[in-house]
């Protein structure tokens, strides 16, 4: 049996590794990943995904397929946690925490909290990364897809 994708980790999929997991060089990884119950979400990442929904009958089967994923819920530890990372970054010289996107800080602090990682094709992640304990996994090589 082929070793699992991503060496088996349970990764939260932003919306950038679900916006390239089609592409040739990477579907069959995230394919297996997906199969093999690797693939998690969290509140943000469905609504980013929900909100790109052609009609109400693609929303309602989104929404049937991103039910079946484990889901990193948003809770008080994971708010308090992105606030403590945002602080950090705003009291770096220059000050960066304007760098990372809101919805990118509460999917890395969700991950850091559940003690998974982030599969994405954002150089956010690798930023917010320094400032929370998850991993931060390209879904492919940056610049590659």
């Amino acid at each position: 049996m082929a070793d699992p994708p991503y060496g088996g980790d349970v990764l939260i999929a932003d919306k950038s590794a679900w916006a390239h997991a089609r592409h040739p060089k990477v579907s069959r990884r995230f394919a297996a990943a997906l199969r093999n119950g690797q693939i998690a979400t969290s509140p943000v990442v469905k609504l980013e995904l929900l909100h790109s929904a052609r009609d109400g009958e693609s929303f309602d089967r989104l929404a049937a397929d991103l039910a079946q994923l484990r889901d990193v819920p948003l809770t008080r530890s994971v708010t308090n946690a992105a606030e403590r990372a945002l602080r950090t970054l705003a009291h770096k010289r220059p000050a960066q925490h304007r760098s990372a996107s809101l919805p990118d800080l509460l999917i890395a602090a969700a991950a850091a909290d559940a003690a998974v990682g982030v599969l994405h094709y954002d150089e956010d992640f690798d930023q917010l990364a320094t400032v929370l304990d998850f991993e931060s996994r390209w879904i492919a090589p940056r610049d590659s897809l």
